[in-house]
């Protein structure tokens, strides 16, 4: 039988024990919540065929017991609105499955991303890469090197992204060998991690990777995605506040999503309770249209006046940018925020 906690079972702080520390059912996860007797929930089992369940214990500890709502677990759990061929959803949204070499995507001219490891400490059902071809872009070093060799050759390149995946599922003596190879191509200027691992299990941030960012001559960015104020607990304030002492500059991206976050008072509270972390409000994404997410969609018009009352309730550098991406732009798009005239 499955090793159930409850809600307050404390955690061991070994980032690699949490992170293997996961449910991997829907009952099981339902259970835990005491909400395994609610048909609407339990309906969705089978999307985990489209799209495995995986969610750190850690993560789930921070859901409110018996809530069929709360915005947390709709972020993770199987629905059987992921069965929906919704019309122009497609399987590569933004047009990311023919890298240059395995695990490199030049998107932008002075900026390429790095698909460290194609691992995710949790699964989002919204995950615009849910689909990506990670076997044919393994995070390994064979790859890391043709990376590499390609980014040498690359004077333009100032900025590396990782992502994944998420690459924070590498080990700390994995990214030290990354980015010391990184630090020895000159042009190269700055390293930019993109990141959900700390959120859901902030044990992730050690001591030997917090100095070994600092000690770099790489200007070093952390961009954690946080889509709601709840996500964000005591043992995440300790890891963001240990990463500010070493140097780190610390952004957030969002994902506006259906039923999670489709409100200015919700979106207030999270850019309060980040900048309260020393997290700037950076980016929020209108969804990207991946094949099985289309029940999150919220349409452009509503995003403009939820992003207008937000901006009623928060200071001007609190508010993200609305975003899309498009696949083949050079930048992303950011959203005018005036309403169309029908």
């Amino acid at each position: 039988m499955a090793n159930i906690v409850t809600l307050n079972t404390p955690f061991r702080e070994d980032w690699l024990y949490q992170l293997g520390d996961v449910i991997t059912d829907p009952n099981e996860l339902l259970t835990l919540l005491a909400l395994n007797d609610n048909a609407d929930l339990q309906s969705g089992h089978e999307a985990r065929r489209l799209f495995p369940l995986r969610v750190p214990r850690a993560f789930v500890a921070r859901m409110q017991h018996g809530d069929p709502r709360d915005p947390l677990l709709l972020q993770v759990l199987t629905a059987r609105e992921e069965f929906i061929a919704a019309p122009g959803f497609t399987t590569d949204p933004l047009d990311e499955q023919r890298s240059i070499v395995p695990g490199l995507l030049h998107k932008y001219s002075n900026r390429a991303l790095l698909l460290v490891k194609g691992g995710c400490a949790v699964n989002c059902r919204y995950c615009f890469r849910r689909h990506f071809p990670y076997q044919d872009n393994q995070g390994n070093k064979t790859n890391w090197v043709q990376a590499l060799d390609y980014i040498r050759t690359q004077p333009e390149l100032d900025e590396i992204i990782f992502s994944g995946g998420d690459p924070l599922m590498a080990k700390d003596h994995e990214l030290d060998w990354l980015i010391g190879e990184l630090e020895g191509i000159a042009h190269i200027k700055r390293l930019r991690i993109h990141t959900r691992l700390p959120v859901v299990i902030p044990a992730r941030i050690t001591d030997t990777l917090c100095q070994r960012l600092e000690q770099s001559r790489l200007q070093v960015l952390m961009v954690t995605h946080i889509n709601h104020a709840n996500e964000i607990d005591d043992a995440l304030r300790a890891s963001m506040a240990k990463l500010k002492r070493h140097g780190v500059t610390l952004l957030n991206q969002s994902v506006l999503l259906r039923d999670v976050n489709d409100s200015a008072d919700v979106l207030a509270a999270l850019s309060n309770a980040l900048f309260d972390t020393g997290i700037l409000p950076y980016y929020i994404h209108v969804l990207d249209k991946v094949q099985g997410a289309a029940h999150f969609m919220v349409s452009d018009d509503e995003a403009r006046i939820i992003m207008k009352g937000l901006m009623s309730k928060v200071s001007g550098y609190m508010v993200p940018k609305l975003t899309r991406e498009i696949g083949g732009e050079p930048s992303k798009t950011i959203l005018d925020l005036r309403l169309k005239q029908s």
